[in-house]
């Protein structure tokens, strides 16, 4: 079982799909879903959230580690940008789409984060 899953993910990351094809779909769902496995995995050790607030929290913490992960971000970097960028109520939908880790504006500054 090990040699069939280690040659998929070897092929799965060779694979340049166009943009919005199923097989674009495809191959950044399986990669979505085994970003999150590590949670998935743990999820005993998240005992210490003791509120449903706290629990929240670490979802969007990971959430935005693993979006600045799969778009290929340095995710030190791109916390600080959302830090020094702190979303608000005042912001426009366009405003808030930039902070989105595939936003144009962050892919075109992502190797200076």
């Amino acid at each position: 079982e090990k040699p069939v899953l280690e040659a998929f993910w070897s092929w799965l990351d060779q694979q340049k799909p166009v943009r919005n094809t199923r097989l674009d779909k495809a191959v950044n769902y399986v990669l979505s879903e085994n970003a999150i496995r590590p949670f998935a995995v743990v999820r005993k050790n998240w005992l210490f959230s003791s509120s449903v607030d706290g629990a929240n929290a670490s979802a969007v913490v990971y959430t935005m580690v693993e979006m600045a992960k799969a778009h290929g971000l340095n995710i030190y970097g791109y916390l600080k940008f959302l830090l020094e960028n702190r979303p608000n109520k005042n912001m426009t939908d366009e405003q808030l789409a930039e902070l989105a880790p595939w936003s144009e504006k962050l892919q075109s500054i992502k190797n200076r984060m």
